[in-house]
């Protein structure tokens, strides 16, 4: 590991998850922000949008070219889906040595990425200096299914909701306060990107009804799983309780989780564990933050393995 702190950039800093990154990276002991990129930004005091920021960098307008030659040690990419593609090519050809956590759905699917959900995948990480970052609902349903994934009769149906800051900054009906007052907002019931994303990952097809309510942030995810045979409610708890002991960001609790429990804390809950009569089914609720531990918490992870850090190094828990 480096003496010298490790040179970051942040690209599309000006979003929510962006001001989460921000912060973690300014509590990290060996990393310093390179540059901070935003259009609509450019020129401001990244200190005066950002608490527990200090000093006097500013945020900055670049495209692709610009990022790549600014040769920073590792680059996050914090933009909209379908946006990362010319950032990814123009540092390849710059400098390639350059590790890049995408935190858009663009390299999700791509084999020569590796898919960065620590807690279930950070036996396969090699060295892979390409991170793809996973999706915020996809991390609290691959979270909820996994210990169970061996003792499925069928595919788990996953109701969720996220707050509003889901939706990005980009104004949309999926972030307009007035119209998500005293409402919940169903989206893409059918075939949905973490969908594909989660189906892929724990390789058994998964049903997801994703909605957004009033709330400005955190994930709450329902799960319904049919199980191949029948089993006790502590032997199906008792699965969770081994598979997340390790993991001092996934709590396991005997209560279904609250989403307004879970806001602002870098890690998830997972609990509820009901049992249908016959118990041939259960019911699982995992809770998330999905600025953290869906997406800001989760690339310092990332990070932190890629770069020779403990892996919770800036991430309060």
């Amino acid at each position: 590991m480096s003496t010298s702190p490790i040179r970051l950039g942040i690209v599309g800093a000006r979003g929510h998850t962006g001001q989460e990154l921000i912060r973690l990276v300014a509590a990290h002991p060996g990393l310093e922000l390179a540059f901070v990129s935003s259009r609509e930004l450019d020129g401001q005091r990244v200190a005066d949008h950002t608490d527990g920021f200090a000093g006097e960098l500013r945020f900055e307008s670049l495209d692709a070219d610009a990022v790549a030659a600014k040769g920073a040690d590792a680059v996050i990419l914090a933009l909209p889906n379908g946006k990362a593609a010319p950032f990814v090519a123009a540092i390849d050809a710059v400098k390639p040595d350059t590790l890049i956590v995408d935190l858009s759905a663009d390299y999700r699917f791509e084999a020569g990425w590796y898919y960065g959900l620590p807690e279930l995948t950070r036996s396969r990480y090699a060295g892979q200096r390409r991170i793809s970052n996973p999706g915020c609902y996809a991390t609290a349903m691959q979270l909820a299914i996994a210990p169970l994934a061996e003792h499925l009769a069928g595919p788990p149906q996953c109701f969720g909701v996220s707050g509003y800051s889901g939706a990005g900054t980009t104004p949309s009906d999926k972030n307009d306060t007035a119209l998500l007052a005293d409402n919940l907002m169903p989206y893409a019931l059918t075939n949905h990107v973490h969908e594909r994303e989660v189906s892929k990952q724990l390789s058994l097809p998964v049903e997801f009804m994703p909605h957004v309510a009033p709330h400005f942030r955190g994930i709450t995810m329902t799960v319904n799983l049919w199980l191949s045979a029948p089993m006790s409610r502590d032997a199906v708890k008792a699965l969770f309780d081994t598979r997340y002991a390790d993991e001092p960001l996934v709590e396991v609790i005997d209560d279904a989780p609250w989403v307004s429990r879970i806001a602002g804390r870098h890690g998830a809950q997972i609990g509820a564990f009901t049992m249908a009569p016959g118990n041939g089914r259960v019911v699982v609720v995992a809770t998330l933050d999905n600025l953290l531990k869906g997406a800001a918490t989760q690339a310092m992870q990332n990070l932190n393995l890629a770069l020779g850090f403990d892996e919770l190094t800036s991430i309060p828990h």
